[in-house]
């Protein structure tokens, strides 16, 4: 798997996000850089940490210039669901054909339990006003995500 390097111009791709409203990164990015980060599925242990941390420094992200866009394959009535249920304060944008995660190249074989199976890589990406990709996050533990971004931005 080879995922978009930074330097490189990011898809400008348009999803739906947990209300079913249509999102599309170059409008985000005319208001701010924006944290893609790409996650395998809404409501999973690994997946509840990364989101509730990412919420709690929401503030600290946004004075830095930087909104959070989270994308997974699953439907928008799930991430609803993932939304309310853990008070998420940003959007969730639904890639259910995975051809967003093709195109960043985050989607690809992955090993659990002894099974091989093709998936959702987690991997984030910082894109810049420009639209290119100015870091890629794919060294941490879903724990310490929001502080790996946050000490990026520092």
């Amino acid at each position: 798997m080879t995922y978009l390097p930074a330097g490189k111009a990011a898809p400008d791709f348009t999803l739906q996000d947990q209300h079913n409203n249509t999102v599309r990164l170059s409008a985000l990015l005319k208001q701010s850089r924006v944290l893609v980060y790409f996650y395998p599925k809404a409501m999973t242990p690994g997946c509840t940490v990364q989101a509730c941390n990412l919420r709690d420094v929401k503030a600290e992200l946004a004075a830095k210039g930087v909104s959070v866009v989270g994308i997974s394959i699953d439907s928008p009535a799930r991430l609803d669901k993932f939304t309310q249920r853990d008070q998420l304060n940003f959007t969730l944008l639904s890639d259910e054909d995975h051809k967003v995660a093709d195109a960043f190249g985050v989607w690809g074989e992955k090993k659990f339990m002894g099974k091989t199976y093709d998936g959702l890589h987690r991997i984030s990406f910082l894109i810049a006003q420009d639209g290119t990709v100015e870091k890629v996050f794919d060294d941490f533990k879903t724990k310490d995500h929001h502080q790996v971004v946050l000490n990026y931005l520092s």
